[in-house]
């Protein structure tokens, strides 16, 4: 197992530690720094593993973080004029 894909597995293990612990923003600060430190290990287990861990790796971090995926897909289709 390379060392990117370990670090993705810890990134995993925090996201669901993090999950568990109350929060009063209901977990989106913690959604944002999950997002800012998972765009560069994507990348990275992209480039050292190829395509195919870094769509898997894309997969469980989207399934992880869907939330904020929703909202953000929300808005977008709001901007483009279409119905929320």
């Amino acid at each position: 197992m390379t060392l990117s894909l370990i670090a993705v597995c810890i990134w995993a293990l925090i996201a669901n530690v993090l999950a568990l612990l109350p929060s009063r923003d209901n977990h989106w600060r913690q959604a944002w720094v999950l997002i800012g430190c998972g765009i560069p290990l994507l990348g990275w287990v992209t480039l050292e593993n190829g395509p195919f861990w870094g769509l898997l790796v894309l997969v469980g971090g989207v399934s992880m973080l869907r939330w904020p995926l929703i909202f953000a897909l929300r808005r977008v289709r709001f901007w483009r004029g279409g119905r929320v």
